[in-house]
């Protein structure tokens, strides 16, 4: 796809902008949008992180990050709902929540940037690049869901929906909706009569681009179990999944 070079490696424009990075094969990348933009200037203002948004405002720029980010995620909500209508005629509104759910939150998000290689094409200033910026697992789904507000608005939803269509496929396929390990264990512990579970921190390291947080779960009655992973909610869902084999085990 030609896009006149808009989702190209990140443009030098002055010293708040960071260095270029190389790219294997940019036109391969551009491609994988699957549209053509009419008005390549929608993609540069999705691409272009909140950390550049001084010098942007200086530059009387238009169609801010920001609210790009906030229409994508309202139409991924709308394609993923349509689809899952449609593909699962007989699963009960409850089935399909919990498939919407999961198709379209953060890990969803950042797992589609991973694949197209996002995080290299975003515009970032130097202290954002510095940290970590293009790898950061709070970046990456923003930015998708601002790419997804741009091929929505340069070609209405067909656009974003070919794109999701095409990246989200393999996940959407599954047979069964995901079980979320925090509500099998909410469930559990409801069924047995006993308070909710509780979640809470017990350690946060790493850097900013690779953090590790570490979250203990509990139940009234039975061992704390911890677990870890890139995110809080990551964490979470590991430890409820540990603490679900354990206390069904007995």
């Amino acid at each position: 796809m030609a896009v006149g070079g808009a989702l190209a490696a990140p443009v030098h424009e002055n010293r708040l902008m960071a260095a270029p990075r190389k790219t294997a094969d940019v036109k391969e990348r551009t491609a994988r949008l699957g549209h053509d933009l009419a008005t390549p200037q929608l993609l540069q203002d999705a691409l272009t992180h909140p950390s550049l948004a001084g010098f942007r405002q200086r530059k009387k720029s238009t169609m801010p990050y920001e609210r790009l980010e906030f229409l994508g995620d309202r139409v991924l909500g709308l394609v993923i709902a349509e689809w899952l209508y449609e593909k699962f005629p007989e699963a009960s509104e409850g089935e399909l929540a919990k498939r919407h759910a999961g198709l379209v939150n953060r890990d969803a998000l950042r797992a589609v940037a991973v694949e197209i290689g996002l995080g290299q094409h975003l515009r970032l200033a130097h202290g954002e690049e510095a940290s970590g910026g293009r790898k950061n697992i709070a970046t990456l789904p923003d930015a998708m869901e601002a790419i997804l507000g741009a091929l929505y608005l340069d070609g209405g939803l067909k656009a974003a929906q070919n794109f999701i269509h095409r990246f989200w496929q393999k996940d959407i396929a599954i047979a069964e909706a995901p079980a979320d390990p925090k509500t099998v264990l909410q469930e559990w512990a409801q069924g047995q009569g006993l308070p909710l579970p509780q979640y809470k921190v017990v350690e946060h390291s790493g850097p900013a681009h690779a953090p590790k947080f570490v979250i203990e779960v509990s139940v009234k009655g039975h061992a704390p179990v911890t677990a870890e992973g890139e995110s809080k909610r990551a964490a979470q869902k590991a430890a409820a999944a540990l603490l679900i084999k354990q206390v069904t085990a007995k």
